[in-house]
């Protein structure tokens, strides 16, 4: 059925309503939004003088008003224990979106917790321990205290390693600066944990380490080079649907031809061809399809490669550009080291590339014109290369990223307007943990510890690596089994009696348990395997700086405050004291120098060598912020930096960025042996309505109700041959494990290559993903091989569903 609210009318805002700063909290773009709240038994009125956007409501509207929201865009909420109205709609005036909303941060006010309109109800609130067979609520100082004792009594059984931890380490949902300040005050300062692992990745490391080892951050651009380029060379990515209003605020303008003026204006005396666009990806994506729309096909590339052979691409891109005298050589002598020694260990001919990469060398070339080709002028091209998961978490990673920034080096396309070689992300970025190089490198593989059975406590900060994991399913089963035995022994030992409690739990522990504490805002998979659980406060329930893809730091500010004890706004944010109480108990058996746990003091600035980043400063800069990192302050302006590099000094010790060698290896050995034991690529990625592993979707009918299983994209001839119709039910299996989908006809899927959704609680993508790392323990989610057979005829609960291709074109 369709998705309806339940809503006919929305009250307008006085003239007088609180209006606060908000940065979606989703996708790393981070959009600008306004929340707007006031009085619940209060509203405005239609004219002019009585509503806060001071027009005329009577009348109509035009098409880009700003004086309008949507149902989704509203809630009841509470602000010191009273109900209020809140608004959270896009911001006009953000040069991010520009007034867009996606369909992701059009809907933070719908989805903030409320008594009154029973929006999300699984919202965590008051903290959980296991008893009596059962989770049961209790208090923040009987759950603290108890994680505390058993964390100390791991540690003098085992060693510091015997902690095993679980981290955000992002912006947005995930915490900001703020928290991610606490949790690394608490793990790498005061305590030396090296067991910890990462987000979704089974280690603490980067995801892009060769670009950094090359001296290059990953968010180097800002979205305005989008607009100014010539050409964009988007790789292993799908804007349209992850990054929506980066890609409709900022690329299709360009696309279209509608930002000659601005190129014009910025680079007088340039010529200024059609805007060309490269995407090299193995599907046919929503964004193609929409770049094809704007710019016409004669503008667009598609070099649809064999997954995982993208190294094999840019070694032979980077030779015939070297080849053609496309490269920057002034730039390349001032600023870099390395080149003339890269070149020839990574060179491959085009021809070997296309037999490799499956694609003709004819494209191959087309593609190489379009990204360094000088203009018909003589002026080098201004190309901006935007990469994501397609490659990150594909085959030969560290490579992989280092071929792809060198060729944005070699050409000059670092540190220019137009220009850039930047990840495009998934969360905002968030980083301010002391140094981690006692983590080493690479980077313990925890969930492998894990089930080797190795630790005895497991901390987890907002992950769920049940849906977002290597080898999901072997390592599901390893964590139940082990913390069965733990919930076990406390089932057994008197829950009001501390020390035989805990003497259970030890004991459990020795017999291979582990005990395990989670921390999030929504009960989770792994979070059903917990012993004890502490409610988070999220965005909106703090305030919460962050940054986004073109390190534009903002502050959301809180705008939802309960003075309940057990309603959200009274959850605590990490750094309320629990770390600090936590520590304290738990090191009583150790001392030294490095063993002071600093107490908690409010975060007015996100790294100490920048006192004057204020809440207050940020507060005045409304939903633009500023670009980090900051070069002064203004009065109550903080200025920043939009580019990195523009000084052609690089993050090395002598300034000068290096090239590396990136000799294409072919595929991972198991990799390959999966290729030839399975019939079908699984590729995977996201979809525009699911926001990461669907967290706060669980129970919400406008996703559940759209997508009741994971989708599976596959040929139709490939479905013919099994057996199967749009829906049908479908296992996904190898010697890994096995997952389910509902199957999704895709015509312009390639035969034997698939496309399932990543990370969706009903139906885990990650359990037919093997254990394949890189040598710094990047995780291969990409790259997997597997069977597929009929479970059922298409479920009633999909009866509903249109399997209409979401693509403008199909060919």
């Amino acid at each position: 059925m369709a998705y309806k609210r339940n809503i006919d009318r929305l009250p307008i805002p006085p003239r007088d309503a609180k209006v606060q700063n908000v940065t979606c909290h989703y996708c790393i773009v981070g959009c600008g939004y306004k929340a707007i709240s006031w009085p619940v038994n209060r509203q405005g009125t239609p004219d002019a003088t009585g509503n806060l956007f001071g027009v005329n409501l009577s009348e109509q509207q035009p098409l880009e008003t700003d004086a309008w929201f949507a149902p989704s865009m509203y809630n009841i909420v509470k602000q010191n224990g009273r109900d209020v109205h809140l608004v959270v709609k896009p911001d006009h005036d953000c040069v991010v979106n520009s007034g867009l909303g996606s369909i992701r941060g059009a809907r933070i006010a719908e989805m903030s917790p409320s008594e009154t309109t029973g929006t999300q109800q699984r919202r965590l609130t008051t903290p959980l321990v296991w008893r009596y067979g059962m989770t049961q609520p209790t208090s923040w100082e009987d759950a603290i205290g108890l994680v505390a004792e058993v964390t100390r009594r791991v540690i003098e059984d085992q060693g510091e390693d015997g902690l095993l931890v679980s981290a955000f380490d992002h912006g947005g949902a995930g915490g900001g600066y703020e928290n991610t300040w606490a949790t690394g005050k608490l793990y790498f300062e005061s305590m030396k944990i090296r067991n910890i692992r990462i987000h979704n990745r089974p280690a603490y490391n980067s995801e892009v380490h060769g670009q950094r080892d090359m001296g290059m951050s990953e968010l180097n651009n800002a979205y305005e080079d989008a607009e100014l380029c010539d050409t964009i060379l988007a790789v292993g990515a799908n804007q349209l649907e992850t990054q929506t209003n980066y890609f409709l605020n900022h690329w299709v303008p360009n696309l279209r031809g509608e930002s000659q003026g601005k190129k014009a204006e910025m680079m007088p005396g340039e010529a200024h061809p059609p805007t060309r666009m490269v995407v090299v990806d193995p599907r046919r994506t929503t964004t193609l399809n929409a770049c094809e729309t704007v710019a016409g096909r004669e503008n667009v590339l598609h070099l649809a490669i064999r997954s995982g052979t993208d190294l094999a691409l840019f070694n032979a891109l980077m030779g015939y550009v070297a080849d053609q005298g496309w490269i920057d050589r002034a730039f390349i002598e001032a600023h870099t080291n390395g080149f003339d020694d890269m070149l020839p260990k990574n060179r491959m001919s085009v021809d070997e590339a296309a037999n490799i990469c499956g694609v003709a060398a004819a494209d191959i070339v087309k593609a190489a014109e379009w990204i360094a080709q000088p203009k018909e002028d003589g002026a080098r091209r201004r190309t901006f290369t935007g990469y994501e998961k397609g490659v990150i978490w594909s085959n030969d990673n560290y490579r992989t990223i280092a071929a792809i920034a060198a060729l944005s080096l070699a050409t000059g396309n670092i540190g220019r307007e137009g220009g850039g070689c930047c990840r495009l992300g998934g969360h905002q970025e968030g980083y301010v943990r002391p140094s981690d190089a006692h983590v080493g490198r690479p980077a313990p593989y925890v969930d492998q510890l894990i089930i080797q059975g190795k630790g005895g406590i497991h901390h987890v900060w907002a992950c769920d690596h049940f849906k977002t994991t290597l080898n999901a399913s072997k390592f599901q089963q390893a964590y139940k089994k082990r913390t069965d035995l733990v919930k076990d022994a406390m089932s057994a030992a008197p829950a009001g009696d501390r020390t035989a409690q805990v003497d259970a739990i030890m004991e459990a522990i020795r017999q291979g348990g582990l005990f395990s504490l989670d921390v999030d805002i929504v009960p989770t998979a792994i979070g059903a395997h917990a012993h004890v659980v502490l409610p988070a406060a999220t965005s909106g329930e703090m305030n919460l700086t962050s940054m986004n893809g073109e390190r534009r730091m903002r502050l959301t500010e809180r705008y939802i405050v309960s003075s309940s004890p057990s309603w959200p706004g009274s959850s605590k944010p990490p750094g309320g004291g629990r770390e600090s109480r936590m520590w304290r108990t738990s090191s009583r058996a150790t001392t030294g120098p490095r063993r002071k746990m600093p107490s908690w003091t409010a975060i007015t600035s996100t790294r100490a060598a920048e006192r004057h980043v204020t809440y207050d400063r940020l507060r005045a800069m409304g939903t633009n912020g500023f670009h980090e990192p900051t070069v002064a302050v203004e009065g109550d302006k903080i200025i920043g930096t939009p580019r990195l590099y523009t000084d052609g000094v690089f993050n090395t010790d002598d300034g000068r960025a290096k090239f590396l060698e990136t000799t294409w290896r072919g595929l991972q050995e198991s990799k390959a042996k999966e290729r030839d034991r399975h019939r079908f690529l699984i590729n995977n990625g996201r979809t525009n309505h699911v926001w990461q592993n669907a967290y706060l979707d669980v129970e919400n009918e406008f996703i559940s109700d759209r997508w009741p299983y994971p989708f599976i994209e596959m040929n139709p001839e490939d479905m013919a041959e099994l057996g199967l119709n749009a829906g049908d039910l479908v296992e996904v299996h190898n010697t890994n494990g096995s997952t389910q989908a509902i199957a999704q006809p895709t015509p312009t899927a390639k035969r034997n290559e698939t496309f399932m959704l990543f990370g969706y609680p009903t139906g885990v993508q990650g359990n037919v993903v093997s254990e394949t790392v890189n040598e710094l323990i990047i995780p291969e989610y990409k790259i997997t091989w597997a069977d597929i057979r009929k479970l059922a005829d298409k479920p009633e609960t999909t009866g509903h569903l249109s399997f209409k291709s979401p693509l403008y074109r199909e060919g």
